[in-house]
C-alpha cells in the first residue's frame, strides 16, 4: 500500500468488555478539549452498525495531531487512527490475522482461498449474534442457516481444528515493560525485553534496517499479560475465538457442537519464498 493512499500513519486501538463502554467511552473522548481534530464523519467507520464484508467489526476515527508544545511541533498534522473494537471483536481480529499467519491467504485483505473469507464472515455473524445482540454481513439470513453454512464450511476446511491444534507461543516475556515481537522468515517468534523505551528504540531500528525478518513490533505494556491479550494473533493463540464460536454456534443452533481431534496446520511460505511482502495490520477501510 502506498503511503499517500492511507489516511492515518499512527494508531492506537482499545479494546472494550462490551459495545455499550465502548459507546460511552467514545462519547466522552468526542467531547474531550484538546485541539486534536477528527477528521470523519461520526457515522463513517462504523463497522459495528455496518460490518465490512469480511466481518471485520469495530469503529475508527481518523485526528490530525495537534499540540501548542515546542516538542511536538514536528508532528503536527500527522494523522492518527484510534480504533475501538470489543473484547468479541478483538477476538475475531486477532483469529483472522492468525489464519493469515499460517495459511497462504488473507481473509482480512479477500486474498486466497475466499472458503476461508466465508468461514470467517460467518463467523463474524455467529460471534454478533450470540453475545452482543448485532448482525454482521449476512443479517438476511436465518440463525441455524448461519450456523449449518458456517460448520459446513468448517468441516471442509478444518479450521477450528487447525487453530486448535497450534501451540501458542510459550516464550517468556519479562517483567521489563518495553518489549519487542519479532516474527522471522519461518514463523517462528523471538522475544526481547528491554527496561528502557530508547533503548528499545535503538533496536528496532537497528533490526529493521537488517530487513532479515517478516514482521518486527513494539510493544510497551505494564504486564506480559497485557501484551499476550493485545497482541494474540503473535502468539497464535485464537482460543478465545474458538471457544466463542462454539459457543455461539450452540446458542444459536440450541444443538451441542462435538468438538473433533485436531490436525497439524498447514505453514504458509515464506515471504522471501513467496517474493512478496504479507503485512500485519494494514487499516481496515
Amino acid at each position: 500500500m502506498q503511503l499517500s493512499r492511507m489516511d492515518d500513519v499512527a494508531g492506537c486501538r482499545l479494546i472494550f468488555p462490551d459495545i455499550a463502554a465502548l459507546q460511552r467511552f467514545r462519547s466522552t473522548f468526542h467531547d474531550a478539549r484538546f485541539h486534536h481534530e477528527r477528521k470523519n464523519d461520526i457515522d463513517k467507520y462504523d463497522y459495528i452498525q455496518h460490518p465490512k464484508a469480511t466481518g471485520y467489526r469495530g469503529i475508527h476515527d481518523v485526528y490530525t495531531y495537534d499540540v501548542n508544545s515546542e516538542s511536538g511541533r514536528a508532528l503536527k498534522g500527522v494523522m492518527v487512527e484510534i480504533q475501538y473494537r470489543t473484547r468479541i471483536q478483538h477476538a475475531w481480529a486477532t483469529a483472522v490475522e492468525v489464519i493469515g499467519f499460517i495459511t497462504e491467504s488473507q481473509p482480512k485483505f479477500e486474498e486466497g482461498d475466499t472458503r476461508y473469507q466465508s468461514a470467517m464472515a460467518l463467523a463474524s455473524e455467529i460471534l454478533a449474534r450470540a453475545f452482543e445482540d448485532q448482525v454482521g454481513p449476512f443479517p438476511q439470513n436465518s440463525d441455524s442457516d448461519v450456523v449449518r453454512e458456517f460448520l459446513a464450511l468448517d468441516q471442509d476446511l478444518g479450521l477450528l481444528n487447525m487453530l486448535r491444534g497450534l501451540n501458542a507461543a510459550d516464550t517468556a516475556v519479562s517483567t521489563k515493560r518495553n518489549t519487542i515481537l519479532i516474527f522471522d522468515m519461518s514463523g517462528n517468534l523471538d522475544v526481547r525485553t528491554f527496561q528502557d523505551a530508547p533503548e528499545a528504540l535503538r533496536t528496532l531500528f537497528e533490526l529493521e534496517k537488517e530487513g532479515a525478518y517478516q514482521d518486527i513490533v513494539l510493544v510497551k505494556a505494564d504486564t506480559s499479560e497485557e501484551v499476550r491479550f493485545a497482541f494474540k494473533n503473535y502468539f497464535t493463540d485464537a482460543s478465545d475465538f474458538i471457544e466463542m464460536v462454539e459457543e455461539g454456534c450452540e446458542k444459536l443452533s440450541g444443538k451441542k457442537i462435538i468438538k473433533r481431534g485436531a490436525r497439524k496446520p498447514r505453514r504458509k511460505t515464506s515471504k522471501a519464498e513467496q517474493g512478496k511482502s504479507s503485512g500485519d495490520e494494514r487499516p481496515h477501510r
